[in-house]
């Protein structure tokens, strides 16, 4: 395992140097302007007191970052854009991710002033502003604005922006944790909401799916990350906890009746009981969970027929190849991809192709691609989904060499499975890729880090005390 650091660049301030002094001196300042607009213009004492109150939460949030990370990643795992415009209204759904993510910026850029910036020089966000500027140079798409497709670079780039960060260990250990827990939490809140009525916890589509706080597909994507870091910590670890979570992520995502993130969530899971070995994790407690699994397939075989109002088993006895529409969907984007082969229609292009009053986004309830690679044709190009591609390679294979080898491991599996997973879904900018990414960095993060009673631990001790 290589130990050579990230190219690291200046650190601005030390955070634990005392500033005290400073911070009285600005708090005086404010609630005198605050006392002067209450004497001389009354309309515009909010304007003061609002700053006031951004500033200590920004001081709050730089004091205990690793306290405002995890609960930025709970609040990004419960999809309140759709919590919220079920509750207040559909206008409430842009402006929440919009909070989420620019939460996350915010956070990053913390993360950065706090423990250093690096420069992650295979970052996949690098590709996104690489077909942003492609589509100025070619013309963006008719129905694309300036300002949408800013506003698409935005999203699509800040679910990697805590990979700029030199993030330390406490930081790394409380995300990988908090992203296991995050489908039991937001579906014991779903359960109160469902016995408050005011938001069902199981939605009908073609049998019941669990949603949780959002959607289905949603809710299995945050089971993905989920079961990936309580594998990863079970490896790690070796605690029955880690065991006992992973199941019960498994028994959410197969109730969310998603069939593409259960068959990918399986077979990396199957894969690394088999073929990695952890001290920690011997290997008649790996077979324990195939074992459990070999033995309830043909019990859930005979009860299939007899479960129609799943949705899982419904899809699986009556349309197991059925795509879900997705078919009807691409050749659009086939054609709006063919009319620029090469430099594509501009980040957000993919969002106007199929117009939200369209007669097949009225059918299928949705206008977005459900394929990353003809998205990615569509906004880059073939120039810019081979950048795109090529990065992400780069960028798993440098940071994952540095991992323990069942990190390493266990990450190629999941970013295999993510590239298989791309083909049928959107997973680079929704709000599943920003709880994903975080997981990811957080991993990335623990490069110097052996697991629990490994024979390098002792090794490395010097350098984390150092740390």
């Amino acid at each position: 395992m290589s130990d050579r650091p990230r190219t690291a660049l200046p650190l601005p301030w030390a955070a634990h140097e005392d500033r005290t002094a400073t911070a009285t001196t600005i708090a005086i300042a404010f609630f005198t302007v605050a006392a002067a607009c209450a004497l001389l213009a009354p309309q515009l004492l909010w304007l003061p007191l609002a700053l006031a109150a951004a500033i200590g939460v920004l001081f709050l949030a730089f004091r205990h970052t690793v306290a405002f990370s995890v609960g930025w990643l709970l609040l990004a795992g419960a999809t309140l854009e759709m919590t919220l415009s079920d509750l207040v209204g559909p206008e409430a759904f842009q402006p929440t991710i919009a909070v989420i993510k620019a939460t996350e910026l915010g956070l990053a850029v913390i993360c950065m002033l706090r423990y250093g910036a690096v420069l992650d020089v295979w970052n996949p966000a690098f590709a996104f502003l690489a077909m942003f500027v492609g589509g100025l140079a070619h013309g963006l798409h008719p129905g694309l604005t300036l300002g949408e497709s800013l506003r698409s670079l935005a999203g699509s780039a800040i679910p990697y922006a805590f990979a700029f960060s030199r993030l330390p260990r406490c930081w790394a250990d409380a995300i990988v944790r908090m992203t296991g827990w995050i489908p039991l939490i937001t579906v014991a809140a779903s359960a109160v909401l469902d016995l408050g009525g005011l938001r069902p916890m199981f939605f009908d589509s073609g049998g019941e799916r669990l949603a949780g706080l959002g959607h289905p597909a949603f809710l299995a994507g945050f089971c993905l990350a989920a079961i990936y870091a309580s594998l990863i910590e079970l490896y790690r670890e070796g605690r029955s906890r880690s065991l006992w979570l992973l199941a019960a992520n498994f028994i959410i995502l197969l109730l969310t009746g998603a069939r593409a993130p259960l068959t990918y969530a399986t077979a990396v899971t199957g894969i690394t009981l088999v073929f990695v070995r952890s001290p920690l994790f011997p290997r008649y407690y790996r077979m324990l969970p195939l074992l459990t699994a070999t033995c309830l397939l043909p019990l859930l075989a005979v009860l299939a027929a007899d479960l129609p109002g799943i949705r899982l088993f419904n899809v699986l006895s009556n349309e197991a190849g059925n795509l879900s529409g997705r078919q009807l969907l691409w050749p659009v984007f086939e054609r709006a991809a063919d009319a620029s082969p090469w430099f594509g229609w501009g980040v957000g292009a993919g969002n106007v192709i199929i117009p939200p009053d369209a007669e097949l986004a009225r059918i299928m309830h949705t206008w977005a691609a459900h394929n990353e690679y003809l998205r990615m044709a569509v906004e880059g190009g073939q120039l810019g989904r081979g950048l795109l591609i090529a990065l992400f390679f780069l960028w798993v294979t440098r940071h994952t060499a540095r991992l323990c080898r069942s990190d390493r491991i266990i990450m190629r599996l999941v970013f295999i499975a993510f590239a298989a997973h791309a083909f049928t879904d959107n997973i680079l900018i929704s709000t599943t890729a920003c709880v994903f990414f975080a997981f990811v960095a957080a991993v990335f993060a623990r490069c110097d880090r052996p697991p629990r009673n490994d024979p390098r631990a002792s090794q490395s001790a010097p350098r984390a005390q150092r740390a």
